[in-house]
C-alpha cells in the first residue's frame, strides 16, 4: 500500500515538472524578437513542411570560400569583371532628387570612388560654388548641401565598405585679394587622419576585399536563374542561409558588405546593403529603407532594410527579421522565414516605421511607393 501511494506522489511531481516545462518553453517562444534581430528560443520544433534542399546554396558558399581564400593568399591570378551580370542595374535613385550643388557634389565624389580608397585624397571644387557662397547664409547653405550629398551618395553605393563618412570634411576657405573674393571649396580628412573606416585601414587591404566581394558577387549571381520573383527570392534565402546576425556590433565590416559576404556576419545595416547589392546585380530594382522598427516587447530601434520592384509594383523586404537567431536545437516554419519577404505597407507598418530623413534637419527624401497589399 505504502509503494502504490509513493508510486502516485512521484507520477504527480512528474505530470507537473512536464507541464510546466511545456508552460515556460511556449511562454519563451512567444517572445520573438528584438527590433534589429529576431531571436527565437527553439527546442525541436515539428513542422509540416518538407526540409529544404540547401545543397546547392552551400555549394556555393563553398566556391565562396575557395575563391576568397585564394584573393588573400594572392593566387587568384583571373580579372574580375564588376559587371559580369548582363542586367546590372546601376541605380541613381536618391541623386535624382539632389538640386545642382548637391549633384555637383555627389558627381565628385562618385568620379573619384578610386581615389576615396587612399583615405586622405583631397576632392576640390575649384569656383564652383562661387554664386552660392557670396550669397548671406552661402556657407550654412552649402554645408547642408554637403550632407544631403553624402547621405544620396552613400544610399546609391552600397559597396562603399572603406568608407567612414563621418570623418570626412568640407572645408570652405575664403580668399580676398584687393575687392576680389574667391573661394576655395574641398573635401578631405582632418588633419593627419583618414577618411576610412576602422576596420579598413590602408588601399591595398581594400583592394583585396573589393575582389574578394567580386569574387563572391559573381559566383551568387551566375546561379541565379528565373525570372524576377525567383531571383529576389534566391538572394533573400542565400544570406538567411549562409549569414548570421552580429549581436555583438563588433565583427569587422558587419555594416556593410564586406562583413555579410566574406564575414558572414552582419547587422541590419549589412543585411540591407548586401540586399541591394546583388538584388542590382542581377538586375532588381532595390532600395535601402531606414527607420524603426519595434519588437514584441514594446522596444524600438533604428533599422534598415529593404523595398524591391517586382513587375511595376514596389514591396519591402526584411531579410534581419527574416533570418531569425536560434536558441538551441530545430528549425523554423516557412511562415517565419518569410514573414517579411515582398509585403506590403500593411504588413511592414505595424512594426516598421519609414524616416523620410537621415540626419537631424537633413533633407527629407522620397522613397518609391509601396503596395498597400502583399504580394
Amino acid at each position: 500500500m505504502k509503494s502504490n501511494f509513493t508510486t502516485f506522489i512521484l507520477f504527480l511531481i512528474m505530470l507537473i515538472l512536464i507541464i510546466g516545462i511545456i508552460i515556460f518553453g511556449k511562454a519563451i517562444y512567444t517572445d520573438l524578437f528584438d527590433s534589429n534581430q529576431v531571436t527565437y528560443k527553439v527546442d525541436s520544433i515539428a513542422t509540416e513542411e518538407p526540409e529544404e534542399d540547401d545543397s546547392e546554396q552551400e555549394n556555393i558558399a563553398q566556391s565562396i570560400s575557395n575563391s576568397i581564400q585564394s584573393v588573400f593568399n594572392n593566387n587568384s591570378k583571373k580579372e574580375i569583371n564588376p559587371n559580369i551580370y548582363d542586367e546590372t542595374v546601376i541605380n541613381k535613385f536618391f541623386y535624382n532628387q539632389l538640386n545642382n550643388n548637391q549633384k555637383i557634389i555627389y558627381s565628385k565624389l562618385q568620379d573619384n570612388k578610386q581615389n576615396l580608397k587612399q583615405g586622405n585624397y583631397v576632392i576640390n571644387f575649384d569656383n564652383a560654388f562661387s554664386q552660392i557662397l557670396s550669397q548671406e547664409g552661402g556657407s550654412e547653405e552649402l554645408s547642408q548641401d554637403y550632407q544631403t550629398a553624402i547621405e544620396a551618395f552613400t544610399h546609391d553605393n552600397p559597396d562603399l565598405f572603406y568608407l567612414d563618412v563621418n570623418k570626412m570634411y568640407l572645408n570652405i576657405k575664403t580668399i580676398k585679394r584687393f575687392l576680389i573674393t574667391t573661394y576655395d571649396v574641398y573635401i578631405s580628412a582632418a588633419e593627419n587622419s583618414t577618411y576610412l573606416s576602422d576596420d579598413f585601414t590602408n588601399t591595398e587591404q581594400i583592394e583585396k576585399g573589393i575582389k574578394a566581394i567580386e569574387e563572391a558577387k559573381n559566383i551568387i549571381v551566375s546561379k541565379v536563374k528565373g525570372n524576377d520573383y525567383e531571383k529576389i527570392l534566391f538572394i533573400h534565402d542565400f544570406l538567411l542561409n549562409n549569414v548570421e546576425y552580429d549581436s555583438t556590433y563588433s565583427k569587422q565590416g558587419t555594416y556593410g558588405v564586406y562583413g555579410t559576404l566574406i564575414g558572414k556576419q552582419a547587422v541590419c545595416e549589412g543585411y540591407a546593403k548586401t540586399f541591394k547589392y546583388l538584388a542590382n546585380a542581377v538586375g532588381i530594382e532595390c532600395e535601402i529603407m531606414q527607420g524603426t522598427a519595434t519588437n514584441s516587447k514594446g522596444k524600438t530601434e533604428s533599422h534598415a532594410w529593404n523595398c524591391v520592384k517586382l513587375g511595376d509594383t514596389w514591396y519591402e523586404i526584411d531579410c534581419t527579421w527574416d533570418d531569425p537567431i536560434i536558441i538551441g536545437n530545430g528549425k523554423v516554419t516557412k511562415d517565419i522565414k518569410y514573414k517579411y519577404f515582398l509585403k506590403g505597407e500593411n504588413t511592414f507598418n505595424k512594426d516598421h516605421t519609414i524616416s523620410y530623413t537621415f540626419s537631424d534637419g537633413g533633407k527629407e527624401f522620397a522613397y518609391p511607393e509601396i503596395s498597400k497589399k502583399d504580394y
